[in-house]
């Protein structure tokens, strides 16, 4: 696996653990548990299945300062507590600091979630004074 050089202190426990990583693309596998229940009936709340998603994306980018711009997602299956996603994110296309990224989601066979990123990768970190 390839060196990790962004979102090094994201809590893998609820936005996934990395388990491949190479120019353009990367592979996080998300368990889900309790923590991320939106009922009684384990439904997982969709804000993880995002958050997987983009970290996903940004380490297919795999810049110290890449950032989220603007996201197209579909949640396309439900997805309980105890199960296991697997997010596949690829860079498409390439246009200057602008990356498209393409994230699928799945859940053994079954895709429970699509997505296209746009990231950009500004020239010093956002947070930093102008």
């Amino acid at each position: 696996m390839g060196e990790i050089k962004t979102h090094t202190r994201i809590d893998r426990s609820l936005s996934g653990e990395p388990k491949e990583i190479s120019e353009g693309y990367a592979k996080v596998v998300l368990k889900t548990d309790g923590r991320m229940a939106a009922d009684e009936k384990g439904l997982v709340h969709g804000g993880f299945i995002f958050s997987s998603a983009d970290y996903a994306s940004m380490l297919a980018v795999n810049h110290p300062n890449v950032v989220l711009a603007e996201a197209h997602v579909k949640f396309l299956k439900p997805v309980a507590v105890g199960d296991t996603l697997v997010f596949e994110a690829k860079v498409v296309e390439k246009e200057g600091k602008r990356y498209k990224v393409l994230v699928e989601g799945n859940k053994g066979d079954q895709v429970v979630f699509e997505g296209l990123f746009l990231c950009v990768v500004p020239s010093r970190h956002v947070l930093e004074r102008q």
